[in-house]
Parts: structure tokens; sequence; C-alpha cells
């Protein structure tokens, strides 16, 4: 390292130690470091990010929070912290958030009034963007709101057209994997954490795919395999053991969640019933722990990738308008299965 970088090192570069190093001007530097990099050639910004970390340059992001008026903070609002879904979400986003300096602070709901209270002006005045999660909430609740801070919706319920907004494809997800069992032999399917009617909640809509997989396969719908419940491992884990009690017949779990069909998996093993063989299991989101149960869990992947890009991508965008507004946007990645060791082979 030259004497100018050891130099800078020990006082803490400054813009312009790193201009100095990298034979450009102070202006050049802060158009690399603010993102502004299409009014430098490839080359030159090439040679100025090799002489930031060469010189160990550290953005001073209180300052620029001071200079901007932001806080450098995106909250994220969820039902609960229960290992699954949620934190797998958090983990997503906390690592595409930190790409642009961004810290991501989780908050718990947990009920209807905590989500829209998540919303007030006070609440939201600490971040420069917020995420959440509505699971209780409906559209009139958020239509009263009025909202300043850059907002992105999840989930599955209704929400005003004005909210950018980010869902699954819930009732396709739960067809595919109704349909895949089916395929493979099963025609008694019990469904976990199910609920019939015609709302816009998760196991509602989820249960249509399955109703509709039945009807399309000409397939009777046996009212006593619909298990209602909560959606954890200890759920999944009483809702199998139940049916076993009771001696209803199933051939088929199709778990709302793969949380829940992890607790199957337990049940059926205490139960001395094979998996795949006796009974064939799957769940929906796509956990990373999936891939290590004993047989490895066949699921749905809801797009859990492409919906954490997109949230980011659409709380960045608001976050960087300066006028007029853009038309919000709806993003539903596609559903896909994937096949692992508790179905069977085709």
């Amino acid at each position: 390292m030259s004497e100018t970088a050891k130099r800078a090192r020990r006082g803490g570069p400054t813009i312009a130690d790193v201009a100095r190093h990298a034979g450009v001007s102070s202006m050049t530097v802060s158009n690399v470091l603010n993102g502004r990099s299409q009014r430098v050639s490839e080359a030159t910004k090439e040679r100025v990010l090799a002489t930031l970390g060469e010189l160990g340059y550290r953005v001073n992001l209180t300052a620029r929070h001071l200079r901007t008026g932001r806080t450098g903070m995106v909250g994220l609002a969820v039902p609960d912290f229960t290992p699954g879904y949620y934190s797998e979400l958090a983990d997503r986003l906390a690592d595409r958030f930190a790409a642009h300096g961004l810290r991501l602070v989780v908050e718990r709901t947990s009920g209807r009034r905590s989500e829209l209270e998540s919303l007030s002006a006070a609440r939201l005045s600490v971040y420069d963007g917020f995420v959440l999660s509505v699971v209780a909430g409906d559209t009139q609740d958020l239509e009263q709101l009025s909202v300043e801070t850059p907002v992105v919706l999840i989930g599955e319920r209704t929400v005003p057209a004005r909210f950018d907004h980010v869902l699954m494809d819930n009732v396709t997800g739960a067809r595919m994997a109704t349909r895949l069992l089916i395929k493979r032999g099963a025609r008694r399917i019990a469904l976990l954490g199910g609920a019939t009617g015609d709302g816009d909640s998760m196991p509602q809509l989820r249960t249509r795919g399955y109703l509709a997989a039945h009807r399309a396969a000409r397939l009777a719908i046996r009212p006593e395999l619909i298990r209602p419940g909560g959606f954890r491992r200890l759920d999944g884990f009483e809702q199998v053991r139940l049916l076993i009690e009771e001696e209803i017949a199933f051939d088929a779990v199709f778990a709302l969640t793969d949380t829940e069909a992890m607790g199957a998996l337990t049940a059926l093993v205490e139960a001395g019933l094979r998996v795949p063989d006796d009974v064939q299991v799957i769940g929906f989101d796509n956990l990373s722990d999936t891939r290590f149960s004993v047989p490895p869990l066949s699921t749905v992947e809801p797009g859990n990738d492409r919906m954490a890009d997109a949230i980011c991508e659409l709380l960045l965008s608001r976050m960087e308008e300066d006028g007029e507004r853009r038309p919000a946007q709806v993003v539903m990645p596609a559903a896909r299965l994937v096949e692992r060791g508790t179905t069977r082979a085709g």
C-alpha cells in the first residue's frame, strides 16, 4: 500500500483523498458514490471503485442522512416472528436493502388494529419506506389512511389501488399442488389449515385451488378432509393425529404452509405410516428447511426471490420519486412445483 493510502487509512480517507489518489475530480468520486455513474466512463468508474477499496473509504451514512432528511431505515411489519415464511422474507429483504445502504427494521403486528397503527404518521416518520403484510385489515380500513411515507403492501388481502401490492398466486399454487397429488394416485387428500368461503384470506384462496383441482379431476370433495386450524408445526402434527384417531381415511396431505407440513410428517412417522408410500405430503412456501426434512418435502415455490426483488424495487422507486407519482403496480409471480421425496415419482 502506498504512503498516501496509509495516511488516508489512519486519518479516515475523504472524498478529496480518493480523488487525488485516483487522479480524478472530487465531483467524479461523488458521482460514483451517489449512483450517478452514468456521468462517468466505465474505466474511470472502475478506477474510483478500486481506490475506494484500497483506501478503505466508508460512506458517512449519518452525514448523508442529515443532508437528505432520511433515516436510512426501512420498516417491515409482519404478523409474527415464528420461524418460517416471515423470517425468511425478512432475511431476503434485509440483504436487498443493505445493498442500497438501508437497514431493515422488523415489527410485529398480530392483528387488525396493529396493522393500521403501523401506518400511522408517527410510526412511519422514523422510516424512509415501509413494507406491511396485510393479514387482518381490509380495503375500507386502508382506504381511510393518509400515508405520505412510501409504502408497499404484501399479502393476499385486497388492498386499495393506490398502493403498490406484491402477492402470491395462492389459488394457482394450491391447484397445482393438489393436481400433483391426484396425478400421483391420491384420492383422499387431507387439507390442513383449510377454510371455505368467498373471502380473500390465504387459507380461503388456497382452499379454493384445492377444490378447483378436485372438480377438474371429477373427484368427490370430502368435507371431513378439510381441516381448519393454524399453520405452525404443532398445528400440522395435531391435525394429522386427529385424522388418525378419528379413523378418517386419507392417502395424502396438502398442508397450506411448509411449517405445518413438517409437523404433519412427524405425526405420520409416529403413527408408523410411510411417506410417500402410504401417505404423500406437499406443502407451500418452499422454505429453506424443506430440503432437509426426511424425506425432503415437496412444496409450492411461490416466487420468493421475485417477490423480494419486486418489494425492494417498488419501494426504492417510490423513495426516489420527486414530484409526479407513478401509477401503483401489482406484482404476482408465477408459482411452480418443487417435487422432492414426499410425493411419488412420476
